[in-house]
């Protein structure tokens, strides 16, 4: 496996050992995978996932605690509406990250 398979394959294993009704910033995800300051590889390595992906790219969300697609679109609704159904809960358009943060 080639250095850039093996750093992929870490954040996959992180962004896939997020619980169920927990989430993740991006930037805790690339630290965790043992890349710190990488948060926009975490970004990119999402963005590249199969539609029909098992991964729980859902988890995955901003420092500040929000969705990071822009809000009102359908990608963001779908996201939402993820976490909701694990009863994750928003206070305006923000998860509180004390409550929810794994």
């Amino acid at each position: 496996m080639s250095a850039n398979q093996e750093t992929r394959h870490s954040i996959i294993q992180v962004i896939g050992a997020i619980p169920k009704g927990k989430v993740c910033t991006y930037g805790r995800i690339a630290e965790l995978a043992g890349l710190p300051r990488h948060a926009r590889f975490v970004g990119t390595i999402l963005k590249q996932l199969p539609n029909d992906s098992r991964i729980p790219w859902h988890r995955v969300i901003n420092s500040q605690g929000r969705i990071s697609f822009p809000e009102g679109t359908d990608k963001w609704q779908l996201q939402k509406q993820k976490q909701e159904r694990e009863g994750i809960t928003f206070v305006g358009d923000q998860v509180p990250l004390k409550q929810f943060l794994w």
